[in-house]
């Protein structure tokens, strides 16, 4: 953080932006909920953040290869900020669509911005410090979620659910602003290749998994614990009807899963550090700490250790993350990085919409434990599989022509 300014900027703009997505999200949630006395409205907000992006993710990372990496990022900090502009309007049952116009919008945004992000990462940092720099990233998103969320139930139960959306649209203006200051080549532009057609880009990026199934296993890691983050649309519910807690246990909750995603990056680096013949068996324990974690959350009733298994759940879910993000990193060459992260990406928001989708409707057909039972037990047979059929994960990359070109 002392040494590479351009890093710290990068990593200051994420801690101030992901701050204010929480900010917001933990009181819009309460507020469709006050509107509406459902948790239906709830799951679709957050089915739109990750769907949405699961959509526009493999035309992102076209984009992302294409363009200067850091004008894209302020970009979308600026594009953000309108969004999040538009949740004032959102007042009454019959404007609750507002909220999924604005968080589609948002998370259009970051279905670039993400990847973005990610790519530039080993433009800005040596390669020796690749690992760390993951770790303090994927630790920047667990403090802000369990800061904003904590932050945004007690001030919108104090100040009111609308400041919360003002500071948002702050935040993004400040990310913007830090971001701006970044002064050395974040990658993209093309790197001098000509520009062809979007479907030969990702014709490419196809050419190059199929040269290395390590590539393919990768892509195929997060999903293992995103199709169990459809618990948190259960957590309202949850909180009225399990642990009789109001809007601001629900945050402590949210809060939670930051403290473990806080965790989890730390303990994974510390885990695989010198030892990356490691990856695969520490895949598997992340991913099978957070199904286990969730189904024991699905039988307690008792709060404090409710909120306890929640950051053990996520400390698997972000190690998971850390690592296999890691891994792409080093084993894609920029010119094609951010169309393989991209990939990434659609491939774990994906799950995770199809997981809240599914949790929507098991809460309609059983209640709210059942639900989570059932949803963890999704994430443990995943893992099993996932296990059976990845390959050895440490193998040296066999680079293809196609990545070459890039």
């Amino acid at each position: 953080m002392r040494e590479e300014a351009d890093f710290r900027r990068v990593y200051l703009s994420q801690l101030v932006s992901l701050g204010g997505d929480w900010f917001a999200m933990i009181p819009l949630l309460a507020l469709l909920q006050e509107l509406t006395s459902a948790p239906l409205w709830g799951a679709l907000v957050l089915a739109a953040d990750t769907l949405v992006i699961a959509a526009l993710s493999p035309y992102a990372g076209v984009v992302v290869d294409r363009v200067d990496r850091r004008r894209l990022m302020i970009v979308c900090d600026l594009l953000s900020a309108g969004f999040i502009a538009t949740l004032f309007l959102v007042r009454t049952e019959s404007t609750a669509w507002i909220a999924l116009i604005a968080l589609g919008g948002v998370a259009g945004v970051k279905a670039f911005y993400g990847p973005a992000a990610n790519a530039a990462l080993p433009n800005l940092v040596p390669k020796a410090d690749l690992l760390t720099a993951n770790a303090l990233t994927g630790g920047a998103w667990g403090v802000m979620l369990a800061v904003g969320a904590s932050l945004g139930a007690l001030l919108a139960s104090t100040l009111g659910i609308y400041w919360c959306f003002a500071l948002d649209v702050v935040s993004f203006c400040v990310s913007a602003a830090l971001v701006q200051r970044v002064r050395r080549p974040c990658g993209g532009g093309g790197a001098g290749k000509p520009r062809g057609r979007v479907q030969d880009d990702l014709r490419e990026t196809a050419s190059f998994a199929r040269h290395d199934r390590r590539i393919v296993s990768l892509l195929l890691t997060k999903p293992g614990t995103a199709l169990g983050n459809g618990v948190l649309a259960l957590f309202p519910a949850l909180g009225a009807a399990v642990f009789h807690v109001g809007a601001f246990g629900v945050g402590l909750l949210y809060a939670a899963r930051g403290v473990g995603a806080l965790i989890g990056p730390v303990l994974g680096r510390r885990l695989l550090w010198g030892r990356e013949g490691r990856i695969r068996l520490l895949v598997l324990a992340s991913t099978l700490m957070f199904g286990l974690a969730y189904a024991a959350f699905s039988a307690v009733s008792w709060f404090p250790l409710a909120v306890v298994l929640v950051a053990i759940a996520h400390v698997g879910g972000s190690m998971n993350s850390t690592l296999s993000s890691f891994a792409l990193q080093s084993a894609t060459p920029d010119g094609i990085r951010g169309r393989v992260l991209s990939v990434d990406f659609m491939f774990s928001t994906l799950s995770l919409g199809v997981s809240q989708l599914v949790a929507a409707g098991l809460a309609t057909t059983m209640d709210a434990p059942q639900a989570a039972l059932c949803i963890a037990g999704i994430v443990i047979t995943y893992g099993t599989l996932w296990w059976t059929f990845s390959g050895n994960l440490s193998a040296r990359r066999t680079t293809s022509p196609h990545a070459k070109r890039g």
